[in-house]
């Protein structure tokens, strides 16, 4: 006989597969990069930080998923609080749940098959070394 599932632990699962969700796209994961960056209060100017440099792309149409894809998904999930004149995002109060995850990628990108590296510009920016200067938030700790 099995034992019973706490709510806690459905709780548990659950909420990682909404983390998951939230770090599945390049865009997403770009926005809570640079909050990781940005001192605590502080905003990031959208699309510029959501956009890979090294794929072209049109700031337009990155401006238009953010506003109706990217940012709803991560305001739903409370990791952003977002603005749309100027287009800027904020933490929110559960920033930390994938902040953490990422900086976790971080700090084991060495670890980490080239497959999973290259195209993702975090990750290819922490494996040379990472060029970001100070760390006011806190949450890096490598």
């Amino acid at each position: 006989m099995s034992e019973p599932v706490s709510n806690e632990a459905v709780d548990g699962v659950d909420r990682w597969d909404r983390i998951f969700e939230v770090l599945a796209a390049e865009p997403r994961r770009q926005i809570i990069d640079a909050l990781l960056d940005a001192p605590t209060g502080e905003s990031v100017p959208l699309p510029e930080v959501a956009a890979n440099p090294s794929v072209e792309t049109d700031l337009e149409q990155v401006r238009l998923r953010l506003r109706h894809h990217h940012l709803p998904l991560l305001e739903r999930e409370r990791i952003v609080e977002w603005e749309g004149e100027p287009l800027r995002a904020y933490r929110g109060c559960n920033f930390e749940d994938a902040g953490l995850v990422l900086q976790s990628l971080y700090a084991n990108v060495e670890a980490l098959p080239d497959r999973l590296v290259l195209g993702c510009r975090t990750l290819e920016r922490e494996r040379r070394g990472g060029d970001r200067g100070s760390e006011p938030s806190g949450y890096r700790s490598h």
